[in-house]
């Protein structure tokens, strides 16, 4: 499966913009329960890892984060629509890393310095992208789905 049809084009679930769409600052940053997560954070969440792992892909050696909470940037109801802007940018950036299709398997260099993570390709770094997305997405379905919110206006799968 070619790495755009695992982050952009999705055919496993909804795709992840469509996933987001109709959803005002107001109600993104509202957290459904005292135990979830807001959609926003769970997109300032997928964003930050997302935008970590492309960093590596393109060469540059970002540290990964000391601390989870870290990985978990606080969105308010105005910078929503900047936040969403950002996640959509990362999506449509890996896709088309994923199109070159030479550079797949090429090591991340310089590698991540994390033993299950040392030996990453462009190929792996792209799939975990797609993976923790993916994890994160069914809770922002969930999220929706509690606060009366799902499905957006578009219509979503009915299986």
């Amino acid at each position: 499966m070619a790495i755009r049809e695992l982050v952009l084009d999705t055919h496993v679930h909804l795709a992840p913009m469509k996933m987001l769409e109709d959803l005002p600052g107001v109600d993104a940053v509202r957290p459904p329960t005292p135990l979830m997560h807001s959609v926003a954070g769970l997109v300032a969440h997928m964003d930050f890892w997302q935008h970590w792992f492309l960093q590596r892909c393109t060469g540059v050696a970002v540290p990964m984060a000391t601390r989870a909470a870290d990985g978990w940037p606080n969105v308010t109801a105005g910078g929503w629509p900047a936040v969403l802007a950002r996640f959509e940018r990362g999506l449509r950036q890996a896709a088309d890393l994923g199109d070159d299709a030479m550079a797949l398997d090429q090591p991340l260099h310089p590698a991540i310095q994390f033993p299950a993570m040392a030996a990453y390709t462009r190929r792996d770094a792209l799939v975990h992208i797609a993976q923790h997305n993916s994890h994160h997405l069914g809770q922002v379905v969930s999220a929706r789905q509690v606060l009366g919110l799902w499905p957006p206006r578009a219509g979503s799968w009915t299986w």
